[in-house]
């Protein structure tokens, strides 16, 4: 799996765009703190919801760990993770089943 894809990245252009033009709208071309403030939130929350989504390869899984402990195997696809909250491992999905296994027996 990629660290990022292109999805990520235009929906992160798509949110700043549409953050821009909502700053422009809302205060023109004024030097407004308006319109600093509007492109401002705009980027946090397009890197925000950009670095959630994650696509895992056609013939791969993700092993999602949050805060360390398994909670889901994503993909095929595109999947949502919560940032800094859940982490992706790298490596083969194999190896971390077996790890896995031993760790939550009884």
């Amino acid at each position: 799996m990629k660290k990022s894809s292109s999805f990520s990245v235009l929906i992160f252009l798509v949110i700043v765009a549409v953050g821009a033009a909502c700053a422009y709208a809302l205060h023109k071309v004024s030097a407004d703190l308006g319109a600093v403030w509007t492109l401002a939130i705009a980027i946090v929350l397009a890197s925000m919801i950009s670095s959630a989504i994650r696509v895992a390869d056609q013939w791969s899984r993700a092993v999602v760990l949050r805060l360390g402990k398994f909670r889901v195997l994503g993909g095929p696809g595109l999947f949502l993770i919560i940032p800094l909250i859940d982490t992706i491992p790298t490596g083969s999905t194999r190896a971390f089943s077996r790890v896995l296994s031993k760790r939550n027996r009884p």
